[in-house]
């Protein structure tokens, strides 16, 4: 184009307006009001149309065939982009109003799932992206979740460069409500609801209907309860408010086939579950693992209590890992063939047939502490869906390894800590986090927006960030309200966060939701609308100790009308027999009414009879383990007012503060040192210069009270019989005594008129 030719159309825009300008970008043509209309009459063209239109299609495609001529318009629309930014800017802020609510419409339809996915460019086949720099609060799909808001972008952000950025190409790809089972080896691999007779577990369970009188059963009824025996296990508590609920059977089926699993879980399985050591005769399951994944796939509630830190562990998540890919693939297939059936026109099947899934996607929700664990859980999930000689796609899987691995440079080095503590704190130990997982048939995406996931896997406090609480604008929690499988792993370890976060969701979960999401209501399953999907939902807890909180979550929070099955083996020995200390302990009993009354009675047990015995200068050394943090809180005012030579270590203690407090009590110069137990949790520092110990209360985990008896070894003053021990207790400790002391001695010493119990420890013993 000339220069001429260019000075004229920019003189064509400049004498536009800038609602014109706007018309012209927008639609690129103006507005049929300012078209010039020639005053001479134009020759009218005739046409004669042929009678049938059987070439029409062959002209259609010729002229698609045929080049492309550049219109004026586009011309003037590649000169657009030469106005400047101050004429921009007030084009944006002549239509504001009208552009906010063009926002706010697409949030709440079902395209803002897509519209709020973090930012991220991805190349075909590859797994390159660009992430936003405020990767903290993006990059779980934290925006998909933020309704009616517009979304901050970033510098380099495509949305930035005039169009909101939407990863069309993943949203088609993984959405279930267009897709369809194409590949004839996997069109009947799934059997139909229709079908009662099938043996299928999940068929069974999902989609059996309850009717309105047993569902009062569930919520009037009395637990009836039946104790069963299985070899690797011990002592099961089956219990169920549901008449017709059956204790579970112990499976010896070990042909994977026969067990129901989804293709391809039984060809990968073998292969990623062989780094264990199988038990004889099966080449698929370890002992344990055999008889977790029987009731796992009974679809009855779980609690196990006695999951290590160690291999056992990896145990346990690999077989969950199994089950919740098994429940999301079958689920997935269902809705699957149901579409290729709607879409063939099948009409001898009843459109009940047709009511395959929830009021939302999300319908496995996996609750783990570190971001660790998580990429662990990913791994499996990836490793059991690649077939050999097929490797998965997996979208933004690097981005997933930048954000939730960790470097080994990020260790400290020569940092020596006991085996357990190694194997919680090993890699990314960041807590806040959640990341959705889509699946389908061959492929699988990271970070996909929660109401286009399958999987969530996501840490208390990760999700507490996104549910909110009352009266908070940002909140959403329809996400949980179709959730079917729920993991909940290392329980324990909550615990030593913030349980509120715990008890947060679980007060969230399966609530009807407030919008519908786009949901297809002729495609929901009878008993989702019905609001009675907690009955339905299973749970599967897996604990590294039995503690009430964690009981109460089980029995308060589980309504699966299969029923429950909790692990309750009472421990023979208690860990006082791993102290090798020559040491005297002594076990007080202080009496309370009620549990609401305990804590109260402990702290006046304590000022009243037991810091008087310590006030003495012959007392020094003495260190108060406090596993709460409230009653550090208080035991710390009260040493401050009565003016007590003490230092005091939690978890919130800097460094220095710590290393002055070390050195304070070793040398003697203060005669108290206060402890939390979230202190020893995290850090596991060995205590120099313990003399005397007290224990005023039981600590959560029971290995802790070995390992703070032994730290007394480590003082080389020669006056090892001067050590003292003092613990105390009140019958709602039973089961932290219990993991001290043995079953049969806690029963013993909360029956015994006597208040105080002696047991003497050490290497002559």
């Amino acid at each position: 184009m000339g220069k001429r030719r260019k000075q004229k159309l920019a003189d064509d825009i400049s004498a536009l307006t800038k609602k014109q300008k706007k018309h012209l970008k927008e639609f690129g043509e103006q507005h049929p009001f300012y078209d010039e209309v020639s005053k001479k009459a134009e020759k009218t063209q005739l046409v004669e149309l042929p009678e049938h239109s059987e070439d029409e299609s062959s002209s259609i495609s010729e002229s698609e065939s045929e080049p492309e001529t550049v219109n004026m318009y586009h011309k003037l629309l590649a000169t657009l982009k030469s106005v400047s930014d101050e004429e921009a800017d007030d084009d944006e802020e002549e239509d504001e109003e009208g552009r906010i609510e063009e926002d706010v419409e697409g949030n709440d339809g079902a395209e803002s799932e897509e519209e709020n996915q973090n930012s991220e460019v991805e190349s075909d086949g590859e797994d390159e992206f660009v992430e936003d720099d405020n990767a903290e609060e993006n990059d779980q799909g934290t925006e998909s979740l933020e309704k009616g808001e517009e979304k901050a972008t970033d510098p380099g952000d495509p949305a930035q460069e005039g169009e909101e950025f939407t990863d069309v190409k993943n949203e088609l790809k993984f959405s279930l409500e267009g897709n369809y089972i194409e590949d004839e080896d996997h069109k009947n691999e799934s059997v139909f609801p229709c079908k009662t007779a099938s043996e299928d577990p999940f068929i069974k369970h999902v989609y059996r209907e309850m009717e309105d009188d047993e569902v009062e059963q569930i919520t009037t009824s009395n637990k009836t309860s039946v104790s069963l025996k299985w070899p690797v296990l011990g002592q099961l508590n089956f219990s169920s408010k549901f008449e017709k609920a059956q204790p579970p059977k112990s499976e010896k089926e070990t042909d994977l086939k026969k067990l129901h699993l989804q293709k391809p879980l039984d060809i990968t399985w073998p292969e990623v579950n062989s780094t264990f050591n199988l038990s004889q005769g099966d080449q698929n399951f370890t002992s344990l693992q055999k008889e977790l994944f029987t009731i796992m796939n009974s679809y009855k509630d779980l609690f196990y209590p006695s999951r290590t830190a160690t291999v056992q562990g990896e145990e346990i998540r690999h077989v969950y890992c199994l089950h919740a890919l098994n429940h999301a693939l079958k689920a997935n297939a269902q809705v699957l063939n149901n579409n290729s059936r709607m879409r063939d026109g099948n009409t001898h099947v009843d459109d009940e047939d047709f009511r395959d899934q929830g009021l939302t996607r999300p319908k496995v929700l996996i609750v783990v502490p570190f971001r660790e664990s998580a990429l662990r859980v990913v791994q499996i999930l990836i490793s059991l869906m690649e077939v050999v000689g097929r490797k998965v796609d997996v979208s933004n899987k690097k981005r997933f390894k930048d954000e939730f691995g960790s470097a080994p440079e990020d260790r400290p080095p020569n940092l020596k800590r006991p085996e357990d503590y190694e194997a919680v704190f090993a890699g990314n130990i960041d807590d806040h986090f959640r990341i959705g997982v889509a699946i389908l048939q061959k492929s699988m995406r990271l970070y996909s927006p929660f109401y286009s996931s399958d999987i969530i896997i996501a840490s208390p406090l990760g999700l507490r960030t996104v549910i909110g609480s009352e009266g908070e604008k940002k909140r959403d929690f329809d996400f949980l309200s179709s959730i079917e499988v729920l993991v909940i792993d290392q329980v324990d370890i909550y615990l030593m966060q913030n349980w509120e976060h715990m008890l947060h969701l679980m007060n969230h979960l399966n609530l009807q939701p407030t919008e519908s999401h786009g949901v297809d209501f002729s495609r929901v399953r009878m008993w989702n609308l019905n609001n009675w999907a907690k009955y339905y939902r299973q749970t599967l807890l897996f604990s590294a100790l039995q503690e009430p909180q964690i009981n109460s979550i089980f029995n308060k929070h589980c309504f699966n009308y299969s029923g429950q099955v909790a692990v309750r083996n009472m421990p023979v020995i208690g860990s006082i027999s791993q102290v090798v200390v020559q040491l005297p302990h002594v076990f007080q009993r202080l009496e309370a009414n009620s549990l609401l009354s305990v804590i109260d009675a402990r702290f006046q047990f304590f000022t009243d009879k037991i810091l008087p015995q310590y006030r003495d200068a012959i007392m020094s050394h003495t260190l108060i383990y406090i596993p709460s943090y409230f009653d550090y809180v208080r035991l710390r005012n009260y040493f401050k007012k009565e003016d007590l030579s003490f230092m005091h270590i939690c978890e919130y203690t800097d460094r220095s503060g710590i290393s002055r407090s070390r050195q304070f009590f070793m040398r003697g110069e203060k005669q108290f040192l206060l402890v939390t137990e979230r202190f020893h949790f995290y850090k596991r520092y060995t205590l120099k210069g313990i003399r005397n110990l007290i224990f005023y209360e039981l600590p959560t985990y029971p290995h802790f009270y070995s390992e703070v008896c032994n730290m007394m070894k480590s003082w080389k003053q020669g006056e090892e019989a001067t050590l003292t021990c003092t613990v105390l207790y009140s019958k709602y400790d039973a089961q932290r005594l219990a993991a001290v002391v043995g079953a049969e001695r806690t029963a013993q010493m909360l029956q015994s008129k006597k208040n105080v119990h002696l047991f003497v420890t050490g290497e002559s013993n």
